[in-house]
């Protein structure tokens, strides 16, 4: 049985960019899927260079909801958090995202659910990331906001406290 899709959001993709290891999610999954909103998004800053990041992740599949009126369920979400739960739904995958409200979207739908730093320590976990700790402070230093009790948590996981 092949396993459950894997659905990222905008900020796990940034985030994965911003490291320069889109390679992760390949290794630790072999492809993901972001909806065409979540594409848009990824792409709207930045443009050139983040396509061409894209043009060499053949393993990052742009796939289009089957019912987009399914988005609409998810009132208070943007546009990109709310196709990805959509998609995930239709395609009972896990979803990769960050956000807290849509987090709670999806812990009430069933779905399965990891976050970028949970990627981090599966990535640290099975080899293919030396420092959980590394990882955070490049996003940090890129102005990406990481809860700083979640921080403190996933690198006590990971033995870097």
């Amino acid at each position: 049985m092949p396993a459950a899709p894997v659905i990222l959001n905008n900020t796990p993709l940034v985030a994965l960019w911003v490291l320069g290891r889109l390679d992760l999610v390949r290794d630790l999954f072999g492809e993901v899927m972001i909806p065409p909103a979540v594409h848009a998004e990824f792409l709207a800053v930045d443009h050139a260079a983040r396509q061409e990041a894209l043009a060499h992740a053949s393993w990052i599949k742009v796939t289009p909801l089957r019912n987009v009126r399914r988005v609409l369920a998810y009132v208070g979400l943007d546009e990109g958090e709310a196709n990805v739960l959509a998609l995930a739904e239709e395609l009972e995958g896990t979803v990769v995202i960050d956000e807290r409200k849509a987090r709670r979207y999806a812990k009430r739908l069933g779905l399965s659910l990891t976050g970028t730093l949970g990627l981090l320590l599966l990535a640290k976990e099975r080899g293919f990331l030396p420092s959980v700790r590394t990882a955070v402070d490049t996003l940090l230093g890129a102005g990406l906001y990481l809860n700083s009790d979640l921080v403190a948590a996933v690198l006590r996981l990971a033995g870097e406290e």
